[in-house]
C-alpha cells in the first residue's frame, strides 16, 4: 500500500478526472488524501481534504488572447501558488506520503515536491500544453518562465525545469489520436485516455424528452458571462429549427439567462455523463474535460472556443475529423444550426469520434494512471534503499 497526496486547484476540470483516479488507488488498496483551497475542493471531492490557500473567482468579463494568458498567470496561478504552499508544506507533514499527484495548474504541488525530494507525477487534465502553444511566441514563452522562476526563488526551490511538467512522470487525460505528438521534451508523456468518475446526482426533467429523439446537448462549462447568455440564445433558437430532424435540444444555463422556449428543454445543470450516451452531437466550448467525455461515447462535436486552452482543443476536434469549430463571438442561430446539421448528418464525423473512442479504450483511463503510480513509487523505494 502507498500513500498518495492530490494537490488540485480549485477547478472543478481539473479535479474531477482524479477522482476517478483516486477511487482507482483506493480500490488497490492506497490511501489517498486531497489538499488544495477549501471549501471549494472539499466539495468536489468530499473525501479528506487538508485546506492550501484560498480561491475567489475575480476574471473579468472578455478577456481574450495575452490579456487571458497574463490573467492567468499572473492573477491566478502564481499567486494561488503562493497561497497554497504553506497548506501543502502541512499536509505532506501530517500525511506523510509516498509521492504527489499535481495538478499541472498547482504548482505548489511542484514547488513542495521538489523542495523535500518526493517524486511527483504531473497530472495534465488538458494536453494542450505540451502543443507548446507559445512556441512561436518567444517573448511570451520567456515572461511565463520568469513567472516561474519569481516562484523557486520565494519558495527557495532552485532550479530552472518548468514547474508544468514533473521530471518523474507526466500522465495526459487524452489519447495521440485526438492530441497528436507533444511539441515539448517531457517525461513520458503517458496518455491515459478521459478518468470519466460517477459524479453526485443531478436532478434533470427526463419526462420532457420526446421517446426517440435525438439529443442535441450545448454546455459551456461554468461560464456565465453575458457572451455565454448571447451563444446560449442563439444555440436554443437554432435547436428550435432542428425539430423536424428528429433532434431535442438540451440548454445547460448555469446562468439562467434564457427562458424555456418549445421543445428546448433549459435546466441550470444536467447529468452530462448520463445524456451524452443519448446524444447526437454536443455544441461546447472546448473545455478538455467535455471535449473527451464527448467522444469517450463516440459523439461528434460543434465546438466555440472562448479562451485559454480551448482554441488548441478546437483544433484538435478539427483535426481529428471528429467536429466542426464555430466562432464563439460571432456565430449566430443559422450557423450553428448548420454546424449540427452537418455533424449528425454526415456519418465521417461519428466515424472520426467513434476512432477517438478506441483510442481511449485502449488507452486504459484511471486504471492506467495508477499503475504508473505504483511503478514510480516502487522505483523510488528501490533508490533509497
Amino acid at each position: 500500500m502507498s500513500r498518495l497526496l492530490f494537490v488540485v486547484p480549485p477547478l472543478a476540470g481539473h479535479v474531477n478526472p482524479l477522482v476517478g483516479v483516486a477511487a482507482a488507488a483506493v480500490a488497490r488498496g492506497h490511501e489517498v488524501a486531497w489538499v488544495g483551497p477549501c471549501p471549494v475542493v472539499r466539495d468536489l471531492v468530499g473525501e479528506r481534504v487538508y485546506p492550501a490557500g484560498s480561491y475567489v473567482e475575480r476574471r473579468p468579463a472578455g478577456l481574450r488572447a495575452f490579456a487571458a494568458l497574463r490573467f492567468l498567470w499572473a492573477e491566478f496561478l502564481v499567486p494561488l501558488a503562493d497561497a497554497m504552499v504553506p497548506g501543502v508544506l502541512a499536509a505532506v507533514a501530517d500525511f506523510d506520503p509516498d509521492l504527489l499527484v499535481v495538478d499541472q495548474q498547482a504548482f505548489a504541488g511542484a514547488l513542495v515536491a521538489e523542495r523535500l525530494g518526493l517524486p511527483w507525477v504531473t497530472s495534465a487534465s488538458t494536453s494542450t500544453e505540451l502543443a507548446d502553444p507559445l512556441g512561436s511566441m518567444p517573448r511570451i514563452a520567456e515572461w511565463v518562465r520568469d513567472q516561474q522562476r519569481g516562484l523557486r526563488d520565494r519558495h527557495g526551490v532552485p532550479g530552472d525545469d518548468d514547474l508544468r511538467f514533473s521530471p518523474h512522470s507526466v500522465v495526459v487525460f487524452s489519447t495521440a489520436e485526438l492530441a497528436g505528438d507533444p511539441m515539448v521534451s517531457v517525461a513520458g508523456p503517458h496518455y491515459v485516455g478521459p478518468s470519466l468518475a460517477r459524479r453526485r446526482p443531478v436532478e434533470f426533467p427526463w419526462a420532457r424528452l420526446r421517446p426517440g429523439a435525438r439529443l442535441v446537448l450545448v454546455t459551456l462549462g461554468t461560464t456565465n458571462s453575458e457572451a455565454g447568455g448571447r451563444f446560449l440564445a442563439e444555440c436554443a433558437l437554432a435547436l428550435a429549427e432542428l425539430r423536424d430532424r428528429d433532434l431535442q435540444g438540451v440548454v445547460i444555463d448555469p446562468g439562467g439567462f434564457l427562458a424555456p422556449a418549445g421543445d428546448v428543454v433549459v435546466v441550470p445543470s444536467a447529468p452530462l455523463l448520463d445524456l451524452i450516451p443519448r446524444a447526437a452531437a454536443v455544441v461546447c466550448h472546448g473545455g478538455h474535460n467535455t471535449v473527451c467525455e464527448t467522444l469517450a461515447h463516440g459523439v461528434p462535436l460543434v465546438v466555440a472556443p472562448i479562451r485559454d486552452d480551448q482554441p488548441v482543443v478546437a483544433d484538435q476536434v478539427v483535426a481529428s475529423g471528429s467536429g466542426v469549430r464555430l466562432r464563439f463571438d460571432h456565430a449566430r442561430a443559422p450557423d450553428i444550426a448548420k454546424a449540427v446539421r452537418a455533424v449528425t448528418a454526415e456519418p465521417g464525423y461519428v466515424e472520426a469520434a467513434c476512432r477517438v473512442r478506441a483510442s481511449f479504450d485502449r488507452a486504459g483511463g484511471a486504471q492506467a494512471v495508477v499503475s504508473r503510480v505504483e511503478d514510480l513509487v516502487l522505483s523510488s523505494r528501490i533508490a533509497r534503499r
